[in-house]
Parts: structure tokens; C-alpha cells; sequence
């Protein structure tokens, strides 16, 4: 049986699991089965159910259909939650980082300082736009998108850099207002001895 966690946000309260909608319920389970626990940006988004089906939504048709891997989608989630300071995305995503990039210490590179994190060049380059974009957008150029083709970015592949950076802006900024909390699994997950 599916809970979710009183403490997953502390700003809006946490809604009643069997209450939800049929369709947020399946989404919710399906998610706990894989992961073996519930994060909380579900019980987090699940507050208002029309927001939760449009943000996993679009979530999911970034994953699922995108010309970059997985470990690069997840380094730019934490790149950018990094330098925005975003407590959950930071350590769920940083779990995730471990995870694909089968790395345990990147996900700490790149959130404290993602341009002293062990990446090459193209991954670099491709963090150095994500990051212009969350902090300068307006500084953001055709320029910036030609070094990302030169770093051997496809077009497809550079839009999905912009589309993940700007959903997870947005996520930044909705867990931080609604201050939601990782779940203590993610602080773990990934690392070494595991």
C-alpha cells in the first residue's frame, strides 16, 4: 500500500493517497514499485492533480524522447538545481546522476561547482549553456548553440538541453516554494558499498 509522507513539503499539505484521482494513483504506484519507495515530488505535485498530469507529462517526453542520455538529462538536472540551490533536486537527481553516470562523486561535483566536475569538454560546454540559461537567459545566443553543435551536439539533442534545463527551472522553483524534502533513500543511492 502506497503512503505518502506527511513531511514530503511542509509549505502545502501532503493530500490523502486514496483521495487522489484514479490516474494519479496509478502513476503513483507504478513509481513507488520501480524505485521501491515513493519520492516525494509526487506527494509534492499530487496536490494539485491537474499540475502533477502536466508536469510528469512533460517530464516523461523528455526522457523518454530525447537525443541525449540519460546521465546527460540528469547531469543538467543537477547542474542546474545546483546553482539554484534546490535542495530535493539536488539529492534526488544527484542520486539519479550516480545511478546512470555509474559514477558516485559526479552528482557532488557538479552540484557544488559543476565547471570544477570531472566531465570532458562536450558535457562541459553543454552545462555551461544549461546554466547561462537558468542564470542569464537573455545573454543566451545563437552563438551558444553553435558551440553545443561544434561540441558535437545534434539539433534535436540541443533543443532537448534547453527543454530539460527550463522544466527543471520550473521544478527548482516549485519544490523550493513549496519546500519539498528528499526522501532519505536518495541520499544513498549510488554511492559506493551500497
Amino acid at each position: 500500500m502506497v503512503e505518502l509522507a506527511d513531511d514530503a513539503m511542509t509549505n502545502f499539505p501532503v493530500p490523502d493517497f486514496d483521495e487522489l484521482p484514479a490516474d494519479l494513483r496509478e502513476r503513483i504506484e507504478a513509481e513507488t514499485e520501480r524505485a521501491g519507495f515513493t519520492p516525494n515530488v509526487f506527494a509534492g505535485f499530487a496536490y494539485k492533480p491537474s499540475h502533477f498530469r502536466a508536469f510528469f507529462d512533460y517530464h516523461d517526453a523528455i526522457v523518454d524522447d530525447s537525443a541525449l542520455e540519460r546521465e546527460e538529462i540528469e547531469m543538467i538536472i543537477v547542474a542546474v538545481s545546483g546553482v539554484n540551490h534546490c535542495y530535493y533536486c539536488n539529492v534526488a537527481h544527484g542520486a539519479l546522476v550516480r545511478i546512470y553516470a555509474k559514477d558516485p562523486l559526479l552528482a557532488d561535483q557538479l552540484v557544488a561547482n559543476y565547471r570544477t566536475a570531472n566531465v570532458g569538454e562536450a558535457h562541459r560546454t553543454m552545462l555551461d549553456v544549461a546554466v547561462k540559461l537558468t542564470e542569464r537567459p537573455t545573454d543566451v545566443t545563437r552563438e551558444d548553440l553553435d558551440r553545443l553543435r561544434e561540441a558535437g551536439f545534434s539539433e534535436e539533442a540541443i533543443w532537448d538541453i534547453g527543454a530539460v534545463t527550463a522544466l527543471f527551472n520550473l521544478s527548482n522553483r516549485m519544490a523550493m516554494f513549496a519546500d519539498m524534502r528528499p526522501n532519505e533513500e536518495f541520499h544513498t543511492l549510488g554511492r559506493e558499498g551500497e
